[in-house]
């Protein structure tokens, strides 16, 4: 057995003490300046948004989610509340939680259609499908866009879409435009990569109809010309003279330069198209 010296007792009882105290003060620290649980489940409404914003603005996105979920389910009504939900939201996009995010604003539309920001929800809405697929891990790949799912930048688009359509005036209907016309380019470009893959196996009804799909669902972008030189070589080889020389001759009225009009063809494509597959013959 240990024995202590009694010389050696008070210095223990002395650690023992000083370390209860220390433990004991860090506590009323943290309640008097810090952020803690039990301090944010007594807070008045606005003192508890007001943490919650601060956690927010800091980039403590975890912080503030929790702030905010406290007080929506402490406070179910009120001003307080409905901007709760909306920096939740954001908090949740912020976070990359995506699915939560939207859900969460999307709660936020149904339940108040007719809020004063909800031209916010639509916008921030279409602003996470945007972001969706833009992960670090791609971007460091340096991988194209255009080849990956499509299902995120197309609702993006009609989410952008119905924003505009809804609040024309809305201070968020600018961007959502520019936005658009990105994924108008983005999309036309996929469509006409799934063309070509339909071509070089001789699906060629199927690669016909993927650049009409272009011509017809993103007008005016820069991969019109490639619509039509895969609608008339398609159009070929099926046999269909009329609907190929139709095609060629739109062709030719619109983008006279077009190097199918020479005769050249994309090279192998590869894993990353070209921004103009039929300039790869070149």
């Amino acid at each position: 057995m240990t024995r202590y010296s009694g010389s050696t007792r008070p210095l223990l009882l002395l650690l023992l003490i000083a370390f209860v105290l220390l433990g004991s003060g860090c506590t009323r620290f943290r309640h008097m300046f810090g952020h803690t649980d039990a301090k944010t489940e007594t807070l008045p409404v606005d003192q508890l948004y007001a943490a919650g914003h601060q956690e927010l603005e800091n980039g403590n996105m975890g912080r503030a989610q929790t702030d905010y979920k406290r007080l929506i389910s402490r406070f179910p009504y009120g001003p307080y509340t409905e901007q709760a939900q909306l920096d939740l939201a954001y908090a949740q996009y912020k976070s990359g939680n995506f699915d939560d995010a939207t859900s969460t604003v999307e709660r936020f539309i149904r339940t108040y259609p007719t809020q004063r920001h909800v031209d916010y929800a639509y916008y921030l809405k279409a602003l996470i499908n945007f972001n969706r697929d833009n992960a670090l891990l791609s971007r460091l790949a340096r991988l194209d866009t255009s080849q990956r799912d499509q299902g995120s930048p197309r609702q993006s688009f009609n989410d952008f879409a119905n924003l505009i359509r809804r609040f024309p005036n809305s201070r968020y209907a600018p961007d959502a435009r520019q936005r658009m016309v990105y994924l108008r380019e983005e999309l036309a470009k996929h469509e006409i990569g799934v063309g070509l893959y339909y071509l070089e196996r001789k699906a060629y009804v199927a690669a016909a109809n993927r650049g009409q799909y272009v011509i017809v669902n993103f007008p005016q972008s820069k991969y019109d010309g490639d619509a039509l030189a895969l609608m008339a070589e398609s159009y070929k080889r099926l046999g269909d003279t009329k609907l190929s020389d139709d095609a060629k001759r739109v062709l030719l009225q619109n983008h006279p330069d077009h190097p199918w009009l020479a005769g050249k063809w994309p090279r192998n494509r590869g894993i990353i198209s070209s921004l103009n597959p039929f300039a790869g013959g070149q």
